[in-house]
């Protein structure tokens, strides 16, 4: 997490509605079903598609469904430049906390193959290098992720992997970050903009970009730094994604957060099947809201200048 913050402070809802209406949804969820204790969070969205806050799930339960199906997920990250320095620490972690007692294959994307670093991994996990170039922008390097992540989800992911969950590699794992947040496509609210109004989402304005969002459009904001789904709904993602990337570039635009604007465009006409709240993608300089229980998965801090472009 690495571009910009947004506002924080207490819940005042995800849409441009009163703070009466979304505590009162969640609320009425919580008489509803007893198993979900959270009255304090909105838990569902208005498309029925799950919100994931610590006390929403059984994790005994989910972990043996998932067992059942024999299902192995896949972990994109890309390593590009200096960004090799921060795998250590994210392997290191992920082998503590992700995906614990399923299968995992790490793909770690990589123009420095050679520095990867060698991590004890437990039995049924996995490291695969896919060694790519790089580019002297890291906004160029940031949107072809897009292009990548659909080219080998195609060619490879498809025939290895049930799930895929893409994230940043600056990030360490924190607590558990499980079964729990695999979907069709799920996408992770942002940290700064998760307690903002819609006229806050810095979505991309000008009509000219492929990702342009109308002001009046617009359910959450979403974090480029984790997202996923099943590899088929990935590929399409992304793939259309990377398209829209590329229009944008031969007519000279760059949206403003680079695939992080188009991922948000995406998501607007493409409902996520589930939506991962800000535990599951947090940095501790945002503080540490009441309603934050877990802080699953943080920004590493570090010098953008000294990493950046180098």
């Amino acid at each position: 997490m690495d571009k910009h913050q947004g506002k924080t402070g207490v819940v005042k809802g995800y849409f441009p509605k009163s703070h009466l209406h979304v505590m009162g949804f969640s609320t009425l969820l919580c008489f509803s079903f007893g198993y979900l204790w959270r009255c304090d969070v909105l838990m569902m969205t208005p498309w029925f598609a799950p919100i994931v806050w610590e006390g929403t799930y059984n994790s005994e339960i989910l972990n043996e469904q998932f067992r059942q199906r024999n299902v192995t997920v896949g972990l994109t990250v890309f390593a590009i430049k200096k960004y090799v320095v921060f795998l250590k620490t994210f392997l290191e972690t992920a082998e503590t906390y992700f995906m614990v007692g399923h299968r995992v294959n790490y793909y770690i994307f990589t123009d420095r193959p050679e520095e990867v670093p060698k991590v004890a991994l437990k039995e049924g996990r996995n490291v695969v290098v896919l060694q790519v170039q790089n580019y002297p922008r890291w906004q160029e390097i940031s949107m072809r992720r897009m292009e990548m992540l659909s080219y080998f989800s195609q060619q490879r992911f498809i025939n290895e992997v049930s799930y895929l969950v893409c994230v940043d590699v600056d990030m360490r794992f924190n607590d558990q970050v499980g079964v729990e947040i695999l979907s069709d496509l799920f996408g992770t609210l942002h940290p700064g903009f998760y307690a903002a109004e819609r006229r806050s989402f810095t979505y991309e304005r000008r009509p000219a970009s492929q990702a342009y969002v109308p002001s009046d459009e617009g359910d959450f904001y979403y974090m480029g730094s984790i997202f996923g789904g099943t590899v088929m709904e990935v590929y399409k993602l992304t793939k259309k994604c990377h398209e829209a990337i590329m229009v944008d570039k031969a007519n000279g635009i760059e949206a403003i957060w680079q695939e992080e604007s188009h991922l948000n465009k995406y998501f607007l006409y493409h409902k996520p099947t589930k939506i991962l709240s800000p535990e599951y993608m947090w940095d501790d300089n945002l503080g540490r809201p009441e309603i934050l229980k877990k802080r699953r998965f943080l920004a590493v801090p570090k010098n953008h200048a000294a990493i950046r472009n180098k």
